[in-house]
């Protein structure tokens, strides 16, 4: 496991990276009334959040990026399990600072996220959402940069002011897009559907019919909430399980190609190099070298 606990222009910033053999359950508090963001990566652990006798549970974490207020009442818990690695991002800025960051940010936080500077509650949820490319793309040069000493902070310090300028981005976005509850239930559905079943998804007349939705509002809908198209999305679930799979498992390179959907190894390596920086193999030989 490794975590970096790092303060950036009056945040503080947790990077976690965990793998695991067996079944773990990692928890962690927080210390004092703070908001708070978290950006999950390739892996796909399950998030349990307890809090005043409740738990909310998140099954489905890879991409998504939430935000809440919390205090030392909230007890936050990751289940790791073999081949479902943690790789997250959290960025918290206490309530009791807030008055120390610069007063576009201090705007920022008044406008979009008014319930969380002013809770009435332990636990108060914020947006949450599935990354952008563009979000996805800074958490993973967080998670796999080779930088070190103050060249590092300075390059973190520059990807968590881009990761919340997107989050930010994403909130106004959503607001002017004026779609029903009910629509966004749907689609959220049809992203739940399409991340189960990676491999074999359903065609968009068949997600269409699955949530009730027609097939140009799905279409609509779908790329005003997530920022990509439904066929971008799964190709982002893809490689993303690919990469976990590739890091964590046995399974060779085209047995990995095979389960996330794709037919053709060359058209999977191109993909993956395009997104990650790097052809399978490398990812797949650093998991050998550091398992040996």
């Amino acid at each position: 496991m490794t975590t970096d606990i790092i303060e950036i222009n009056n945040f503080i910033v947790l990077i976690e990276q965990s793998n695991s053999e067996k079944t773990i359950v990692q928890k962690c508090e927080i210390d004092g009334d703070a908001v708070g963001f978290a950006f999950y990566g390739s892996g796909n652990v399950e998030l349990e959040i307890t809090y005043e006798n409740k738990t909310k549970t998140v099954n489905n974490t890879t991409g998504i990026a939430i935000s809440f207020f919390g205090n030392s009442k909230v007890e936050f818990s990751h289940k790791i399990e073999p081949n479902k690695p943690l790789q997250s991002i959290s960025i918290f800025s206490k309530l009791k600072h807030f008055h120390t960051l610069p007063e576009a940010e201090r705007t920022l936080f008044k406008e979009y996220l008014p319930q969380l500077i002013n809770p009435n509650a332990n636990f108060v949820e914020g947006p949450a959402f599935y990354m952008t490319p563009d979000m996805q793309k800074a958490v993973q040069k967080i998670l796999t940069t080779e930088y070190t000493g103050s060249m590092r902070l300075m390059f973190l310090k520059s990807q968590i002011n881009e990761l919340l300028s997107h989050f930010f981005g994403c909130i106004s976005l959503e607001k002017g897009n004026g779609l029903r509850d009910t629509d966004k239930d749907k689609i959220f559905q049809a992203k739940e559907i399409i991340a189960n079943n990676i491999s074999k998804p359903p065609s968009l007349n068949e997600l269409s019919k699955l949530i009730g939705l027609n097939s140009n509002k799905l279409k609509k809908n779908f790329k005003e909430i997530f920022g990509i198209p439904v066929f971008k999305f799964l190709q982002e679930e893809r490689l993303n399980k690919a990469y976990s799979l590739l890091s964590s498992s046995d399974m060779s390179v085209q047995e990995i190609a095979w389960f996330v959907g794709y037919e053709s190894l060359s058209s999977f390596s191109n993909a993956f190099q395009q997104k990650f920086g790097a052809r399978p193999n490398e990812i797949k030989q650093q998991f050998l070298s550091n398992k040996s």
